[in-house]
């Protein structure tokens, strides 16, 4: 095996942190830029409750794309681990094992959320014209769940390999569809809203073609179908993407619960926290990139048991994120009005914007904490820690807070309460994270005293697996 297939077990890791997370969040970037703008010509529409649906029917759609990033991120760390294994061969068998279950789940998540979107919008507070028009939404896009899947897997496999810059144009080719579709279709054809999520499913479709195109001419392509095969690696994919796709889905439920609190002050703040949720992921793209670029990096120098440089990489990581979430905050702060203007704001949802954009976003600080120590569980073969942390996170460091904010402040404490619940989260996280590190360093000394220590622990799991 070269270093291209291995190229995290040399070299700067700064420099290399950064790399993958700007190639990242260029991507991420294209993408969250097509939502922004979606509800940009939504709002120009002049009908309030376009809004909100959108709203609603994202607190649905957060769920299905939470339960692929789970499944990629079992992929993607399952295919870093074999390459600092020195075992190519094995990363591209994993890579379509995982591709193969992954689809397959897709299929039968989003057929069961196709058949419950009425309840399931009801859950989160749509009601009337406002929840037909999220189910209509919500119906063009949720059958595309496979198809999103296949792209989001393929992507985070690039990254596996070193690939940033493919990676990037998978996501970017994305975004460039949907926001040539998004006028066509939204203002051309005169489809409204239908029109957005059209463009959004085509988009889809784009993101898939793109990263099985650059896996198949790039990285050896995919190993040839067997059932067998698939079912013996069905062990070890669950182990990592069911805490991971569960530690995912914590935020949409989590998301979906401030939906519901927030609709209890009107269809504007509900539409505020809409606009906020497009605004997110741009303000911090680096910080939402950064939790996917950190992965390969340390899963690839694990698999190697160089953990020096596991424990440098998160350790660089946190500073990147201070460092990163201070000047953002400060500049969304001075083009608050700006920002609010464009989507033709006022009352609660001006309100709402204004103070995301200021002191209260410094909190990212805790998220960007909490995405990187996810991102170390899964590839120190701990998923289930993220889930803990995730769940936590998103059930007493949100609804409490959440619930308290609002009997304070209305609506704007809907959003103090989310932003500040975080913080314990990201302490115990942390914390988690270093103990991890230090653990596998250990054990990669005690190794080395005894030879045969890696297999009296063999014996040992074998023993107690028979009893």
């Amino acid at each position: 095996m070269s270093h291209e297939q291995a190229k995290f077990l040399s070299g700067n890791l700064t420099q290399h942190i950064i790399t993958m997370s700007m190639t990242a969040a260029v991507g991420f970037l294209a993408l969250f830029v097509v939502d922004l703008v979606d509800m940009i010509f939504i709002s120009m529409l002049g009908i309030d409750e376009l809004a909100a649906a959108v709203g609603f029917a994202g607190s649905i759609l957060f769920i299905t794309t939470s339960i692929s990033i789970g499944m990629a991120i079992a992929g993607g760390a399952m295919v870093a681990k074999s390459l600092g294994e020195d075992n190519p061969e094995r990363a591209t068998e994993l890579l379509t094992h995982v591709l193969i279950v992954g689809v397959a789940f897709a299929i039968a998540f989003a057929s069961i959320i196709y058949t419950n979107l009425y309840n399931l919008t009801a859950l989160v507070g749509a009601s009337g014209e406002t929840q037909e028009l999220a189910v209509s939404y919500l119906q063009i896009l949720i059958p595309t769940m496979p198809i999103l899947m296949i792209g989001i897997i393929a992507s985070a496999a690039l990254r596996s390999h070193g690939a940033a810059k493919l990676s990037m144009i998978v996501t970017l080719v994305a975004g460039v569809v949907n926001a040539v579709l998004d006028p066509i279709l939204i203002f051309g054809f005169d489809m409204g809203l239908d029109g957005a999520a059209w463009a959004s499913a085509i988009s889809r479709v784009s993101i898939a073609v793109t990263g099985l195109w650059y896996i198949s001419r790039r990285y050896g392509g995919f190993t040839g179908l067997s059932v067998s095969a698939v079912v013996r690696d069905l062990r070890p994919i669950a182990a990592i993407a069911v805490p991971a796709m569960l530690a995912n889905i914590a935020a949409p439920i989590g998301g979906a619960y401030v939906t519901r609190v927030a609709a209890e002050f009107g269809e504007a703040a509900v539409a505020g926290m809409a606009v906020i949720g497009r605004l997110t992921p741009i303000a911090f793209a680096l910080i939402f990139a950064m939790s996917g670029a950190i992965g390969p990096i340390i899963g690839q120098n694990f698999g190697a048991g160089q953990h020096g440089r596991v424990r440098y990489a998160f350790n660089s990581s946190m500073v990147l994120i201070v460092a990163y979430v201070i000047p953002v905050v400060f500049v969304s702060y001075l083009v608050r009005g700006p920002i609010a203007d464009l989507f033709n704001a006022s009352g609660v949802t001006r309100d709402l914007i204004f103070l995301f954009c200021g002191p209260l976003s410094l909190a990212w600080i805790f998220n960007g904490i909490i995405f990187v120590g996810n991102a170390a569980y899964n590839n120190l073969g701990h998923p289930f820690y993220s889930t803990w942390v995730n769940w936590g996170r998103n059930t007493l460091g949100t609804i409490p807070f959440v619930y308290f904010g609002a009997q304070l402040w209305g609506a704007e404490g809907v959003l103090i309460g989310q932003m500040a619940g975080g913080m314990f989260a990201a302490i115990i996280s942390f914390i988690l994270a270093e103990r991890l590190m230090k653990k596998a360093e250990t054990d990669q000394l005690t190794e080395a005293v005894d030879p045969e220590f890696k297999e009296h622990q063999r014996s040992f799991k074998i023993m107690h697996h028979r009893r």
